[in-house]
């Protein structure tokens, strides 16, 4: 099989002229080649030399332009640069050994077979020449070609080895087989049940990498049943695992929330790209093992599990070195309101229940609202088709209102300044109070949304308070 009409990208020239330069073999190696035969864009382009790669990297820059900055990682062994859309990485070719407690290997220069021994899977070993007498020849000896026509995920050699050395690949295994919807090979995976508890060596960082890549595919839930299979989802998520079985007492069950779980994050990955609306699907329910209650009567129930769910978020992103600062916010938000909307049609939804929802969710009322939909799973045809139609009603309302009344991201009229101003007062828990008390007539309706009818229901709210306002006649006129 030659590569000469598919290696088009023009770094391939340069490096061909820089490796006979200085009389070294030169391949591009790894997933680049795995996405030439499969068709698909691929922008990081990895270079294996049989000498230095740090050598080769600034060589291959200097002949582009003398103004091409390199990266050198000596530490590594290894040096990249930007060229024409594409990181460019170059490594010289080397064997690598690994210490039990370490996923950082003992490396040692080698030949290209020693490289492609080394590399996670075989449709990851293949490697083209890029100069010399087999230029654009491909060099598969693991048979990676015959597995991309499979659709197979295995390692070059022996698994348990290869998981050992290097945990993380573990994460990678399931994460190619959840993008290029492929099969991991019997023995491959058995190999992954095996080594599963290796991977606390590996960095929560790491983990998430590897881990938000299934969560950004098409489907999502197959990568989670196959980390869950094999035994690593319980390595870094055991709350997810902990939503699986069905309890029946008296005839009386509940629904898989583990298997409802992995609809909804479905539903959203194909709706959307955020990747943190998908972890609102997935921690959506997370705290329903821990709030699940029998009633003789009214069967289960799992009152207050989106308080505690969002609790919960908090510490598994601490945990797993998630984004603790917006995106946490975001997906508490979303998990502590995901019941809202629909409470608003079951409770025959009024203008003061959607300024509330739509004051608290903010611009993340539309995702809010994906989610809402995404979390109808029923098997019961009519009951989706009901549920969507009183959705409807809700968003209609919604537009309606945000166009009235401009709830979205509002705050009320009058803020702790003036309250402190009003009645000589210092920071305190007091002017919170006031304020709620503001901000809920406004949303309930009960005042205008002005500045002049705050200021008289501050003054009214402190007075009822046991305060004496400090200039009591001194009422704005309507700043609106």
């Amino acid at each position: 099989m030659t590569f000469e009409k598919q290696l088009t990208h023009p770094i391939y020239a340069y490096v061909q002229q820089a490796a006979d330069a200085l009389g070294y073999d030169a391949y591009v190696v790894g997933g680049v080649v795995r996405d030439l035969i499969m068709r698909r864009h691929n922008t990081d382009i990895d270079i294996v030399t049989v000498g230095s790669g740090i050598e080769l990297a600034t060589r291959t820059a200097a002949l582009i332009s003398p103004d091409l900055h390199v990266n050198v990682y000596r530490n590594f062994g290894t040096a990249q640069f930007n060229f024409e859309g594409c990181v460019i990485e170059f490594v010289g070719a080397r064997r690598e050994s690994y210490n039990r407690d370490s996923r950082k290997p003992i490396v040692e220069d080698g030949t290209l077979e020693d490289d492609q021994l080394r590399r996670d899977f075989t449709i990851n070993a293949m490697a083209v020449a890029l100069n010399g007498p087999h230029r654009f020849e491909l060099v598969d000896p693991f048979n990676g070609v015959q597995d991309i026509a499979d659709k197979i995920i295995r390692t070059p050699c022996d698994p348990d080895r290869t998981f050992s050395d290097d945990p993380l690949r573990m994460m990678r295994a399931v994460r190619f087989a959840s993008q290029l919807n492929f099969t991991i090979y019997p023995e491959t995976f058995e190999a992954i049940q095996r080594n599963a508890s290796r991977l606390e060596i590996i960095s929560a960082e790491r983990i998430m990498e590897e881990f938000n890549k299934i969560l950004h595919c098409i489907r999502p839930s197959r990568g989670i049943k196959l980390l869950d299979d094999s035994g690593l989802l319980k390595e870094f998520l055991p709350e997810i695992v902990a939503l699986k079985g069905v309890e029946s007492i008296n005839g009386k069950g509940h629904k898989d929330n583990y298997l409802h779980t992995l609809e909804v994050v479905d539903n959203i990955a194909m709706s959307s790209t955020n990747v943190w609306l998908v972890w609102a699907a997935l921690l959506h329910d997370v705290a329903k093992p821990v709030t699940k209650r029998y009633d003789p009567i009214h069967g289960w129930s799992f009152h207050g599990h989106e308080v505690v769910g969002a609790k919960m978020a908090s510490k598994i992103f601490h945990r797993l070195r998630l984004p603790v600062n917006e995106r946490l916010k975001y997906v508490q938000k979303l998990i502590n309101l995901h019941l809202r909307p629909i409470v608003l049609v079951e409770d025959n939804i009024t203008d003061s229940a959607v300024r509330r929802l739509l004051f608290e969710a903010g611009d993340d009322i539309d995702d809010l609202m994906m989610l809402c939909e995404a979390d109808i799973t029923s098997k019961n045809s009519d009951k989706i088709k009901r549920y969507h139609k009183n959705f409807e009603i809700v968003r209609q309302k919604l537009i309606e209102i945000e166009e009235k009344d401009r709830l979205r991201n509002w705050q009320p009229p009058i803020d702790g300044l003036d309250i402190m101003k009003a009645f000589d007062l210092k920071p305190s828990r007091t002017i919170g109070d006031i304020k709620d008390v503001v901000c809920n007539a406004i949303l309930d309706g009960e005042i205008e949304n002005t500045r002049e009818a705050a200021y008289r229901c501050m003054l009214e709210a402190g007075i009822s308070m046991g305060l004496t306002p400090v200039n009591p006649e001194n009422t704005p006129k309507n700043e609106s």
